[in-house]
């Protein structure tokens, strides 16, 4: 059996300017202040003598490279992304960036907005343009009737606010 898994892709290379600046604030903070602070009990650590049998150094350096790749994800992720900023043309219309409130068949409201896959985090019902729901709603106008496949089977929603 192997190992190897197939790369995944970075998904669409689209933020709000608010997912940029949490990027940049995450990237700042292990940049500026956990590696410097992981950096020195390293040190601290490889001075007690022994390496080999020295638990804090090893944990210390694992948490070195971890952060060490996060920071390299980052920048290059940083780079690639185009910060959307500016409303559509025609703001009646869901495209990314967009608050749009949903009503379903038993009546139940829930409001989604539509950002970038580095954004995405349910708890604040933010979901990835790349997912079924996000573009089943692109391009759709107030009112209309969207048809998204759940693993729970077929579901239907009616747009019933669009906000940006």
């Amino acid at each position: 059996m192997s190992r190897y898994r197939p790369p995944r892709t970075a998904g669409t290379p689209l933020i709000t300017p608010e997912g940029e600046a949490r990027l940049r604030a995450e990237l700042h903070e292990l940049w500026h202040v956990r590696r410097p602070q992981v950096t020195q009990s390293v040190s601290e650590a490889a001075a007690q003598g022994d390496r080999s049998e020295n638990a804090e150094y090893t944990y210390g350096k694992k948490m070195l490279r971890e952060i060490d790749g996060r920071v390299r994800f980052l920048t290059k992720r940083l780079e690639s992304l185009k910060v959307v900023s500016e409303r559509p043309a025609d703001p009646a219309k869901v495209y990314f960036g967009a608050w749009v409130t949903l009503e379903d068949d038993e009546g139940a409201e829930t409001r989604y907005r539509i950002v970038g896959p580095d954004e995405l985090d349910l708890k604040l019902n933010l979901i990835s343009i790349d997912s079924p729901l996000a573009r089943a709603l692109v391009g759709k106008a107030l009112d209309a009737e969207v048809r998204v496949q759940a693993p729970s089977g077929e579901q239907s929603y009616y747009i019933t606010a669009i906000d940006y």
